[in-house]
């Protein structure tokens, strides 16, 4: 692709807002749609300020978006817009339902009047449920199984009948578990982060032993990019990293590298319907020229560090959210 427009939505999200950083370097023309939830933030994207054009929106108000689609004519769109959290769906998967699938919906039916060229759609591992042995492949059958994880598979679904019936230029990606810098601290990584560095009580699921394949956000934004750049049209991309930990793993990791006891661990009830282990084979997407660069002791200490020297911002977004 040449350096032209990319539409990102949930550009100031957590692995959105790499990717806009990471694209802005590279000479693209970015513009940024975020609605700016609990998990959104413009902060993130401070190191490219002034070098984006940003609307505060909702990918579901059809009206607006097709607006801003008019106004900034773009060539492409990466949709990282969506609800994410697990235990969040399961208090309530309305949000999940409606900015997931029908927020979907709004961007593909725009895009197709825009006759945009190409769009890449950020979905998760967690549409194939759960694999006690082996790995995902691109054709694996969905079985999700929460509603945040149901609610993807349906937009994955959906963008499927788009491309068959319609021809619709969209490629799909699913990642694995990722972790980094400027992750909201509702996630494992952040939240075991903080409440170690609080020497609070560091909550578990059951035992820990459900596993991971863990990805640094970087190495994630540069394979969405890959994608877009070098992706054909019509297929699916996993983006994985071979890294695979059982959450205690992690846990006394962070401890250790924060010099925290691990008696700070508490085992509580284990999520409903808690998935035991992901697992994805990526050899698709190397093909295509990307691999996963930030190994897991590289990657995990500078996420320590990063929340040590940040621990304003997440205290900031704790107590804003609460």
């Amino acid at each position: 692709m040449n350096k032209k427009n990319i539409l990102v939505t949930g550009g100031a999200g957590f692995i959105g807002s790499e990717f806009v950083r990471q694209a802005i370097v590279k000479g693209y023309k970015v513009i940024v749609v975020d609605k700016l939830t609990y998990a959104g933030d413009l902060e993130r994207l401070k190191k490219v300020e002034g070098r984006y054009s940003f609307y505060k929106e909702d990918i579901c108000n059809r009206a607006k978006i097709k607006n801003i689609f008019k106004k900034e004519k773009p060539d492409s769109v990466v949709n990282f817009a969506a609800e994410t959290h697990v235990d969040r769906s399961i208090q309530d998967a309305s949000p999940f339902i409606e900015t997931n699938i029908k927020g979907v919906q709004v961007i593909l039916d725009i895009s197709r009047e825009f006759e945009i060229k190409r769009i890449v759609h950020i979905s998760t591992d967690e549409v194939y449920g759960e694999i006690r042995k082996g790995d995902f492949y691109e054709d694996s059958v969905l079985q999700p199984n929460s509603p945040y994880a149901a609610s993807k598979a349906g937009a994955d679904l959906l963008i499927k009948s788009y491309i068959r019936t319609y021809k619709f230029p969209a490629i799909i990606v699913r990642a694995s578990n990722n972790y980094g810098p400027w992750q909201y601290p509702e996630k494992l990584i952040p939240v075991v982060n903080y409440k170690a560095l609080k020497n609070k009580k560091v909550p578990v699921y059951a035992k820990g032993l459900n596993r991971r394949e863990w990805l640094y956000v970087s190495d994630c934004a540069e394979g969405v990019l890959r994608v877009l750049e070098k992706g054909k049209i019509g297929e699916i991309y996993n983006i994985g990293s071979g890294i695979e930990k059982k959450n205690i793993e992690v846990v006394k990791k962070i401890l250790k590298l924060l010099s925290k006891p691990e008696g700070l661990i508490s085992f509580v009830k284990d999520r409903p319907g808690h998935d035991f282990r992901y697992s994805l084979d990526f050899l698709k997407i190397k093909k295509i020229g990307w691999y996963p660069k930030v190994g897991f002791e590289e990657g995990i200490t500078k996420t320590v560090d990063w929340n040590k020297q940040n621990l304003k911002w997440i205290e900031k977004k704790i107590y804003k959210n609460k």
